[in-house]
């Protein structure tokens, strides 16, 4: 062994030491390694410094920005929706339902695209099921980096070591010929994480989010539950063609109309109520029929409404359309003293008040009527820009925290159509790989902001750049290594050990050589190093190199064992609240279940 290899070993060996440790910041040691490359000689500045060019940076990055965009829009909300109707509060069925849906999806596209749209699902889905999103984020990395199993196109390394194949002049493998035994690495996937989720504890995300008040709390504190109605608008309604002003409904019935929904694009949202608020048919009104008067079926009969469905969660449901907050009155307030009717508070603010609390008691009956006094708070509804104005406007009401669900409002959620257009796009393009990867990402970016998906600002902020600085940082270990002869060190001692065995021991040791170099390197640098290790094994044992390239392609996707092994690790260490240590006592058992799995059907699948 040469000083030089000596010397990269031995940085290799103290960064190791130090991400396990956890006294420096990941990103702060990879900068640390790129110093040492640079001041010791071994790479010179542009080697060592060369993956902040690489294609595969710029990718990460663009995604990072993409799933921004699909947040802005309400998309991937809606998406994480969609998980929780179909798992209810069920974190197993959410984990079996979230490790299928990436792994499908990570089988035609890229799996580190798939994840970093899927982050901010996960957390906003493990908000709404009172769980940890820690217990969540492993499962979605892991059925990342299995989809590069389902496959030829799911990672590039099956397709590195499917051009190693033809450049030997042999057919490649087909489309789907690693999908069995990705199946069967799927369905333990999800069997493993369900046994090992619970060594995962809980995050700090967890804690802000519980000390935040959400929806619901505050419909139980000011005892909103039975008050409301949902009433629908028939053709041939009195309604239909009068305002909120006209019809004075409040004044005469004691109805308060808090809210109205009404079909926008295929869909039903709800929409700001103010005295100038023209009712149509097929509109629907929320209302609170506290202070009411009548009878509830003599007022629909009069009036052509029909009595609708109103769910304990209505208000939860709606949270992309329809704001709520407390706000307090403050001294030498213009409200104070006076009723919400002679205030025109709706008119004035946009807002619907529909409950009031006076020295820790919810006050009854018609509050329009009631007069305010200092220290009032009133919870109200609305448009979540009104609410969020109210900020900016102290000198008659304090606006209190806003409820945890301010957290999903998606503030372009008019352009989702679009946000789904450009990440459609994106996909296409990246599969008929007639455009670079990065180009496709960079297009469709460029398409999100010109389609006002997302502005500058915020794409900038979506990109997590610590996690961009932790794979720039370790990109150069792998010329390092070749530079001083540490993989053909390596390549030959595996030769000299599997050469002359079992060829099921060949295809042991291969996997154990892929799993071990891509704990440093990234496991498309593992195939390119492994692939012709593969086919040359194979030729000296006389045997067919497909079983020994198929090992290294499932091998080079078994990176399950450091955050630092594949890009889908890196991308949720942050958002999970994981260390270092998490992913090598969940990672390293399973990466030997996966091999054990490998040897025995990789055979069965690809006769030697």
């Amino acid at each position: 062994m040469n000083k030089e290899l000596f010397w990269v070993l031995s940085l290799l060996a103290i960064a190791i030491v130090l991400f396990v440790s956890g006294k420096l910041r990941m990103d702060v040691v990879a900068l640390l390694v790129i110093t040492a490359f640079v001041l010791s000689g071994t790479l010179s500045l542009q080697e060592a410094t060369q993956g902040f060019s690489d294609p595969n940076v710029i990718l990460i990055a663009a995604l990072f920005v993409i799933g921004e965009g699909l947040v802005r829009t309400g998309v991937a909300l809606r998406m994480g929706e969609w998980l929780v109707r179909m798992a209810g509060s069920s974190e197993t069925r959410m984990l079996v339902l979230l490790m299928l849906t990436v792994a499908g999806l990570g089988a035609f596209m890229s799996s580190t695209g798939v994840v970093a749209i899927f982050i901010p699902i996960v957390i906003s889905v493990a908000a709404k099921i009172n769980s940890s999103p820690g217990r969540l984020m492993m499962p979605l990395s892991f059925a990342g980096l299995i989809s590069g199993m389902m496959t030829l196109v799911a990672t590039p390394p099956n397709l590195v070591v499917n051009s190693e194949l033809v450049r030997e002049g042999l057919t490649g493998f087909g489309f789907f010929a690693v999908t069995p035994i990705g199946l069967v690495a799927l369905v333990l996937g999800i069997g493993y994480m369900l046994l090992v989720r619970f060594w995962l504890g809980n995050t700090p995300q967890d804690v802000s989010h519980k000390q935040q008040r959400t929806f619901r709390d505050l419909i139980r504190d000011y005892k909103l539950s039975g008050r409301a109605r949902r009433l629908a608008v028939r053709p041939g309604s009195t309604l239909i063609g009068q305002t909120l002003d006209d019809l004075q409904l409040r004044e005469r019935f004691g109805v308060n109309v808090v809210g109205l929904e009404r079909w926008r694009k295929f869909r039903r949202v709800m929409v700001p109520v103010t005295g100038t608020t023209e009712f149509r048919a097929h509109d629907v009104l929320l209302i609170d029929m506290s202070a009411a008067g009548i009878d509830l079926r003599e007022f629909c009969a009069e009036h052509r409404l029909e009595p609708m469905i109103l769910r304990g969660e209505y208000f939860s449901d709606r949270a992309q359309d329809v704001g709520m907050a407390e706000i307090l009155i403050v001294p030498d307030s213009e409200l104070q003293n006076k009723t919400l009717r002679e205030s025109a508070f709706r008119s004035r603010y946009g807002l619907s008040v529909i409950g009031i609390r006076r020295r820790g008691e919810v006050l009854e009956g018609a509050l329009h009527n009631l007069p305010l006094e200092l220290g009032d708070s009133l919870l109200v509804i609305g448009d979540w820009k009104k609410i969020t104005q109210l900020q900016q406007q102290k000198r008659d009401v304090i606006l209190l925290n806003l409820p945890a669900e301010v957290n999903d409002v998606a503030p372009a959620s008019s352009q989702a159509p679009h946000a789904i257009f450009c990440l459609a796009l994106m996909v296409a393009m990246m599969l008929t790989n007639e455009i670079p990867n990065p180009i496709a990402a960079i297009i469709a970016c460029l398409l999100m902001g010109q389609f006002r998906c997302i502005d500058m600002e915020s794409a900038w902020r979506a990109i997590h750049w610590p996690g961009i600085i932790l794979i720039v940082g370790m990109m150069p270990f792998a010329l390092a290594l070749q530079k001083t002869g540490g993989i053909t060190l390596i390549v030959e001692g595996l030769m000299d050990l599997a050469g002359g065995q079992s060829p099921h021991v060949m295809l042991l040791c291969l996997f154990i050589l892929c799993a071990v170099i891509g704990l440093f390197i990234s496991n498309t640098a593992t195939a390119v190093l492994m692939a012709p290790v593969g086919v040359a094994a194979a030729h000296q044992m006389g045997l067919s190199p497909y079983p020994f390239t198929m090992i290294v392609a499932l091998a080079a996707s078994s990176a399950f064992m450091t955050p630092v092994s594949s890009p889908v690790n890196t991308l949720i260490l942050g958002p999970g609240g994981y260390r270092f240590s998490d992913f090598v006592k969940i990672g390293v058992p399973f990466t030997v279940l996966i091999m054990a799995v490998s040897v025995v059907m990789v055979p069965l699948l690809f006769p030697f």
